[in-house]
């Protein structure tokens, strides 16, 4: 004996479960993507060698307080009109100072230890130092210490704590 063949009512049935769920898949896809993580490309190479040019990664997007050596994506509101990839070296209230002639960046009077670094830090780009960064604020480096534009720069400066998008997840 044969299957009876599914009624149209029955095959239009399964076909609206498929698409109901392909629907709900997307928009939690969506939301995930809008509200908790992000995919964020690298521009440039100043977190050599950590993160390389036109890598991705993944950003939370959760509110969170910045820890010191977390790498964050803060907002495109700069001149350079990307957002920027940059490490966290300074909060509110620290003293970051840089001696450069060794290299050698100093956070309230204590030398960082930074094997991340791509070589010592050389590179003056008009910030005077020492420098205390102020509350709700952030100083911040690239990796690349030689060949990013960061807090060091005038353009730039300390960043506001609400301009960051997210925290590096991997």
């Amino acid at each position: 004996m044969a299957a009876a063949p599914k009624s149209r009512s029955q095959q239009n049935k399964n076909w609206l479960d498929w698409y109901d769920s392909i629907v709900f898949a997307a928009v939690v896809i969506m939301l995930l993507f809008t509200f908790v993580a992000r995919n964020v490309r690298v521009d440039g190479h100043s977190m050599d060698p950590t993160l390389s040019n036109g890598q991705r990664m993944f950003i939370s997007s959760l509110p969170y307080t910045p820890h010191y050596g977390d790498i964050v994506v803060i907002d495109q509101y700069t001149s350079h009109g990307q957002p920027l990839v940059k490490r966290v070296i300074g909060m509110g209230g620290d003293t970051i100072d840089i001696d450069f002639e060794s290299g050698i960046v100093y956070r309230n009077g204590e030398a960082l230890e930074e094997p991340y670094t791509a070589e010592p830090t050389y590179l003056w780009e008009g910030v005077d130092f020492p420098l205390t960064v102020p509350e709700r604020e952030l100083f911040v480096m690239g990796d690349n210490r030689n060949n990013s534009s960061d807090s060091r720069d005038p353009g730039i400066g300390c960043i506001d704590v609400r301009n960051v998008l997210g925290k590096k997840l991997f």
